[in-house]
């Protein structure tokens, strides 16, 4: 994908950020998955929540799909607390060149480095952009 491409994904997550009745953080995960690797894409998907849910969550959390609901779209997916149906993580996964990026957010904490750093070791990862509401650093 081309720097300007990735460079506009970016602006475009941190725009998805802002203003908002909470503080967002988040970050666009690079993978080299195309079509033909979508259950690895998916597996990815589940993992970086997790990663997310360990750092941010009370309580157990469920991935809630949007094969689930039609105002959802299809690889859009959210994590959520499974006692209080809270919101925790949400995502989309992004065709992009051949290759998908997700873009995943959630609540603002004080760990988004421990976060950003658990998803780099996540299967898949090729890079992780972080992504607040102040603008993205590669």
């Amino acid at each position: 994908m081309s720097e300007t491409a990735n460079a506009d994904l970016y602006r475009d997550t941190v725009a998805l950020l802002q203003p908002g009745d909470v503080t967002l953080a988040g970050a666009v995960i690079h993978t080299t998955y195309d079509n033909d690797e979508e259950s690895k894409l998916h597996q990815l998907t589940l993992d970086a929540g997790q990663v997310v849910a360990d750092h941010v969550a009370d309580g157990d959390t469920y991935v809630y799909s949007g094969n689930d609901d039609s105002d959802f779209g299809v690889n859009q997916h959210q994590g959520r607390i499974l006692d209080d149906d809270a919101f925790v993580w949400e995502c989309q996964q992004l065709l992009r060149d051949g290759a998908f990026a997700v873009v995943l957010y959630w609540e603002a904490t004080d760990d988004h480095a421990a976060i950003l750093d658990g998803i780099r070791d996540c299967d898949g990862v090729t890079s992780v952009v972080a992504v607040t509401e102040d603008g993205f650093e590669a």
